[in-house]
This record gives structure tokens, C-alpha cells and sequence, in this order.
């Protein structure tokens, strides 16, 4: 619906974003050796695609929604990065390629079962995923599926030029505080 739009953002935050990708990308190296975390997600149509995101965890984490890992698992750079949403950088990747927009529901893995089919019953995957929406903005994360997409649902129902650049200023500006982790 807004693809332009999200050419333009992605390109935008890519290039603007660059110094700020290198200096991520350095320290993740002495924070785990391995900065660049990809994982299989549901997409459109629920076609998979590869996520890319800055690894927030440590390497062993086993590769699980947010919400079923414990907090030991996130690294002192990780914190700071989930924190400031820093490590959704490289998602913009993804939107140029197509695979997510800037704004929409966020992709889930395929064993979040009850997820999927709350989506699929409520036309959620008609979208491309998001990296940021109505349910960050108001810290409903995964770990509450009927929730989520029932809210991903109204959003896509009412997404407007004016919603969807609000999201997108929401979210930089703090809104949200990402998927949640067991303490």
C-alpha cells in the first residue's frame, strides 16, 4: 500500500544510517564475533523470508520468540540495542528487497502456531510485515498472540498516510520497548 514510501524510507535510513551500521557491526564483533542475526520469519501470503537484524544474544541462544528466552541470553551491546531499537537496522535491508515494510505487523517464526493461525483467521498476511506497528507502539508483543493480531488486524484495517508516519515517529522517539524476555 505504501511501498513507495517505504523505498524511500529504507533508502534514506541505509544511507543515513550507515555510520551508525559500522560502528554496530565493529562492536558486535567484540560482543559476540558474529554481529548479523538472521532467522527464518512468516511473511506475506506466509511466505518465509530471511530477517536480518544486529544479534542482540548470545551465539548458543537457541532460536526462539523473544518472550520464551531468558534475559541471561542478551548481551550487554544487545541491551543496547534492543533498548534503543538500534538492532532493527538492518531490517531496512528487508524492506528494500520487498520482503517487510516500514510499517506493519511483525514477522513471527513458524512455531509461533497459535500466532499464525490468529493472523490467518483476521487477513493479517494480505500485508507484508513490519518492522514497527500499532502493537509495538503499545508494547503488545508475541507473547500474547489473539491480542496481537487482533491489533495488527485494526491497524492494517485503518492504516492512513497520517498512522502510518506516526508509527514510524512513535517508535524513534522511544515509543515501545520491543519484545519482551523472562527476567
Amino acid at each position: 500500500m505504501y511501498r513507495s514510501l517505504d523505498l524511500l524510507c529504507a533508502i534514506f535510513g541505509l544511507i543515513l544510517g550507515f555510520p551508525f551500521f559500522l560502528l554496530i557491526y565493529i562492536l558486535g564483533f567484540f560482543d559476540t564475533g558474529s554481529p548479523i542475526f538472521y532467522q527464518v520469519r512468516v511473511g506475506k501470503n506466509q511466505k518465509s523470508f530471511v530477517l536480518i537484524k544486529f544479534r542482540t544474544m548470545c551465539l548458543d541462544t537457541v532460536s526462539q520468540a523473544s518472550h520464551l528466552t531468558n534475559e541471561r541470553a542478551i548481551t550487554r551491546l544487545g541491551s543496547l540495542l534492543r533498548k534503543t531499537k538500534l538492532d532493527e537496522l538492518p531490517q531496512l535491508w528487508n524492506v528494500l528487497k520487498g520482503d517487510m515494510s516500514i510499517v506493519g505487523p511483525r514477522p513471527c517464526l513458524y512455531a509461533q502456531v497459535e500466532l499464525i493461525e490468529e493472523r490467518e483467521i483476521l487477513g493479517v498476511y494480505k500485508a507484508r510485515p513490519g518492522i514497527t506497528g500499532l502493537a509495538q507502539i503499545n508494547n503488545i508483543d508475541m507473547s500474547t498472540p489473539k491480542l496481537l493480531a487482533e491489533t495488527d488486524a485494526r491497524m492494517l484495517k485503518n492504516l492512513t498516510l497520517y498512522s502510518y508516519i506516526k508509527y514510524i515517529f512513535l517508535t524513534v522517539c522511544g515509543d515501545g520497548s520491543g519484545d519482551a524476555v523472562k527476567k
